[in-house]
């Protein structure tokens, strides 16, 4: 019997483990290399067939933008796919916006993969990544499965094997603008990329650490842990310039966890608590009026992992 409804669609967070900008495009496209993990921190979508081919979105909390990434993403599905159905959408905001966790990335992913299979497609996973990407860098990864190191524009994806991990994630009031990031002249550039060895191995890369000198410069020797505070966020400087909340986060998650760092291109910030088996360490802080966070498990897979085919 054909599907009829999907419902409690699992659309989950992001956070960029590092954030090197390595180069430009002729097009004006920045190069970048990430390393990306997913959290327990999700949006939940809810899909319905319709038979009449009309795509509907229905907002379960507060307003999104008429033409939000979820409504294009079944748009485009639709038109590349020629079927006669539509569908009612129905999102359930949970990940704030504006925070850099490619929420709407992830929605947009979700929504790809339940209508390949709310409308019988069986397009595999391949395919409709070329569809996300034309939708936004970020959508690709979410559509990958699970931990990835990103490069490129976000289509170069290559798995990572990462134990599970605790997070604390804090989101203050302040959204931030991606396009305002890396038009700042404070954007960061990185002179090398790292090698993936180096990251999964070290924490720095192979020929830093021959030489005695970690990514960061610090001169430490490498240890299987160091791959927690490989790296950088390339934007963090030109973000807590536009956005002094960004580094008043930073600052409260290092001193509360001992570490702490911008992810993507947005406001919040994260710390490392724990490993995936061992006790959280620490509780989130009060947080200002209007910030929000919470402690975050990450995800050894997608919830949808094996939808796509």
């Amino acid at each position: 019997m054909a599907l009829r409804a999907l419902y409690d669609v699992a659309a989950p967070a992001k956070l960029n483990l590092f954030l090197h900008v390595v180069g430009r495009r002729a097009d004006g496209y920045h190069l970048l290399q990430s390393a990306f993990v997913l959290i327990d921190w999700c949006d939940a979508l809810h899909f319905e067939r319709r038979d009449d081919g009309h795509l509907a979105r229905h907002d379960l909390g507060d307003a999104l933008p008429a033409d939000d990434l979820c409504v294009r993403a079944a748009q485009s599905l639709r038109a590349a796919s020629g079927t006669p159905f539509g569908a009612d959408i129905s999102i359930e905001k949970r990940i704030p916006s504006g925070a850099g966790m490619g929420g709407g990335s992830s929605d947009a992913a979700a929504t790809l993969l339940a209508l390949n299979r709310l409308w019988a497609l069986h397009w595999p996973v391949e395919r409709l990544a070329t569809l996300g990407l034309e939708l936004g860098a970020d959508v690709p990864f979410f559509l990958g499965g699970g931990p990835a190191l990103v490069e490129g524009i976000g289509e170069r994806l290559t798995p990572l094997d990462l134990p599970p991990q605790w997070f604390a994630v804090v989101k203050p009031a302040a959204g931030l603008e991606t396009r305002r990031i890396f038009q700042s002249p404070l954007l960061g550039r990185s002179v090398e990329a790292a090698t993936i060895e180096g990251f999964t191995g070290y924490g720095f890369d192979a020929k830093a650490r021959r030489s005695g000198r970690d990514e960061t410069g610090s001169g430490r020797s490498g240890s299987a842990d160091d791959i927690w505070s490989f790296g950088r966020n390339d934007l963090q400087a030109a973000a807590e310039a536009e956005c002094a909340e960004v580094a008043q986060a930073v600052a409260l998650l290092q001193r509360g966890f001992g570490n702490g760092r911008m992810t993507g291109s947005g406001s919040a910030a994260f710390a490392r608590a724990g490993g995936g088996e061992i006790p959280v360490v620490g509780t989130l802080p009060d947080l200002p009026g209007g910030w929000t966070g919470r402690m975050c498990r990450s995800l050894r897979a997608h919830p949808l992992a094996g939808w796509a085919g």
